[in-house]
């Protein structure tokens, strides 16, 4: 998930929670956004993420990255906001019949719903989308400046 827009841009469907599964999604997310060095990514204490493999990709792409203590359940509240109405508005009301199903479904979701029609109140009652659209064309961003 990007942050600023609430999009998000990397995902991967197993039925393993592993290492492969996250870097699989962590892959896509480089591919789709080619990150500049310096970039933070938080991670997970999930076992997954902290993996040798995973923090190794993350470092040659050039990342930062970034791990809560353990017990602190804030940094990761915008994904675990995110998995809740993943299940609640997609995963709970589907009739998926096979693994094949999901897989075919959850990307659909994911970009035409969350990505491309969900308003989020956080980004002024835009889409990810559309608040990616409104940077691209520098328009009227001003609403969105973080002072630090």
């Amino acid at each position: 998930m990007d942050l600023f827009s609430r999009k998000i841009i990397g995902w991967s469907i197993s039925k393993r929670i592993d290492t492969d599964l996250t870097l699989q999604a962590l892959r896509m997310a480089i591919r789709k956004r080619k990150p500049k060095k310096g970039v933070i990514h938080h991670l997970d204490r999930g076992v997954q993420y902290l993996s040798e493999e995973y923090v190794s990709e993350l470092k040659k792409n050039g990342f930062i990255v970034s791990n809560s203590e353990k017990g602190n359940p804030y940094d990761n509240a915008f994904m675990e906001r995110f998995m809740r109405i993943l299940k609640q508005q997609e995963v709970y009301l589907a009739q998926y019949e096979t693994y094949l199903d999901v897989m075919d479904q959850l990307p659909l979701f994911i970009e035409n719903v969350y990505n491309e029609k969900r308003v989020h109140s956080s980004i002024d009652y835009l889409t990810p989308n559309e608040l990616e659209e409104m940077e691209k064309s520098n328009k009227n961003m001003s609403r969105f400046k973080v002072e630090i």
